[in-house]
């Protein structure tokens, strides 16, 4: 059975349109206007073995916040809406990835209850890039929390996300974003010992 979800959500600020494949091959094609969000959601794919594709659009005239904070919404919403009520899956993951001069950690828990906790230790100065005709570009550090919190909230998992030591902001966010990717792939993974049952002693995820 595959374990596939597409979430459209449309508002008067954002315009998100997400397919995901949890047992995918590392696959990214979201037509997103923020180079190194776009930069971000590719790792997380190309780590966590998920394939996600669609459009990304929003009022960045205001700033990016709705947009990427939107997108972490839809995004749970497709991991909802893909594992269904869990049955069979591991449930939980953890993660440690190395990036250089930074060391960042992954928890996170399939089990119903979203709680955010993101101590990614950013200075809060805008990344700046430049794009191929010349232009400046930038991203706002500050909404990578936003982007969590709005994934977990809809996802109904629980997130744990820790910089144990870095300087780069740069390194200390795709460091995230690729544990995250490894710890929740192996949460959402099916584990074969588990014949199907719901992974908790309640015998429903809530």
């Amino acid at each position: 059975m595959a374990r596939t979800a597409t979430i459209e959500r449309n508002t008067s600020e954002t315009q998100i349109a997400l397919t995901l494949n949890l047992d995918g091959s590392g696959k990214c094609s979201v037509r997103n206007p923020i180079g190194f969000f776009d930069h971000m959601l590719r790792s997380f794919c190309k780590h966590g073995m998920f394939d996600l594709s669609g459009e990304l659009h929003g009022d960045l005239h205001v700033d990016q916040h709705h947009l990427i904070e939107d997108t972490g919404i839809v995004l749970g919403m497709c991991f909802a809406k893909a594992l269904g009520d869990c049955a069979g899956i591991c449930r939980s993951g953890f993660f440690i990835y190395p990036m250089d001069e930074s060391l960042l950690q992954a928890s996170v828990d399939f089990g119903g209850r979203p709680f955010c906790v993101c101590n990614a230790q950013l200075s809060g100065i805008p990344l700046v890039s430049v794009s191929p005709d010349g232009a400046q570009a930038s991203f706002q550090t500050d909404c990578f929390e936003d982007f969590w919190q709005g994934f977990v909230q809809a996802a109904h998992c629980n997130l744990h996300l820790d910089t144990i030591r870095g300087r780069s902001d740069h390194h200390k966010m795709e460091g995230l974003f690729k544990a995250a990717a490894r710890a929740i792939r192996a949460a959402v993974e099916v584990d074969p010992r588990r014949n199907g049952e719901i992974p908790s002693t309640k015998g429903v995820i809530v």
